[in-house]
């Protein structure tokens, strides 16, 4: 099946408020905003780059 792809689950568990302006639109590229916000996003290598950018911020669930 071409569906078959895998993806990850991530939720914004740190509030941007006081990040740098870069990170804030990291959040956003990752499609969260507010706080406990999830978002299920295809597991690529650019998805895990911006994930790991704002590690301090998020969880993998």
């Amino acid at each position: 099946m071409a569906d078959d792809k895998k993806t990850l689950k991530v939720k914004l568990v740190r509030s941007p408020i006081g990040t740098r302006e870069s990170h804030r639109a990291t959040i956003r590229g990752l499609g969260l905003r507010k706080l406990n916000s999830e978002s299920v996003l295809e597991d690529t290598p650019a998805v895990r780059g911006m994930i790991n950018k704002v590690s301090y911020l998020v969880k993998v669930l």
